[in-house]
């Protein structure tokens, strides 16, 4: 990859910076060689990197939204395939009967069998729509929670820099993605739990 090509991607990476504290154990050591003081000081960063992907792939979360669209969506899709399956026998009469019916009851099943067809496209449309936009909104929510158990895991850690997009390779010793997953599973079950 191209310097130029990698400045490009740069602009996309959620970066968190958190100010390094004394007592900071370092996951990865830089010698990042003289500062912007000039007076060749060196600066040892703790930075973490997490699988944004995977942590979405295998949350709890996750499984849950998709369980929950499912349950609301399913109906629905159901309604649909149905109606679909109505036409298409409506359309098969039409086919075979065309030689018995009169050119009136042909125009009119035609007209029916239009009316239906467009009736389908608009609830898919609308279907679509919804489906679209509850999905984005439980993406939302996941992408919420994920941003909050990964500034947790920098103040705890006091990480100075955690990336999650953008990285091309990440050594095993700065990937931070299970821990991250293991405090998104405590937040998952902190919010099923009932409170005492």
């Amino acid at each position: 990859m191209s310097n130029k090509s990698l400045w490009s991607v740069l602009p996309g990476i959620f970066l968190i910076m958190i100010a390094q504290t004394a007592s900071a154990e370092p996951a990865a050591d830089f010698d990042l060689g003289t500062t912007g003081s000039g007076k060749g000081q060196t600066s040892n960063l703790k930075i973490g990197v997490v699988d944004v992907m995977s942590l979405i792939d295998k949350s709890a979360q996750m499984d849950q939204a998709r369980k929950k669209m499912e349950k609301e969506f399913s109906p629905r899709e159901k309604k649909l395939i149905a109606e679909k399956e109505e036409i298409n026998k409506m359309q098969e009469k039409l086919t075979k009967e065309a030689e018995v019916m009169s050119e009136e009851e042909q125009k009119k099943v035609t007209k029916e069998v239009m009316g239906k067809v467009r009736a389908i496209k608009q609830e898919e449309e609308a279907l679509r729509a919804d489906f679209n936009q509850a999905r984005n909104e439980e993406m939302g929510k996941l992408q919420k929670s994920i941003s909050e158990a990964i500034q947790s895991l920098a103040k705890e850690e006091h990480f100075d820099l955690i990336l999650h997009e953008g990285v091309v390779f990440a050594s095993d010793s700065i990937n931070v993605t299970a821990k991250v997953a293991s405090k998104l599973e405590g937040a998952g079950s902190a919010t099923k739990s009932p409170k005492r």
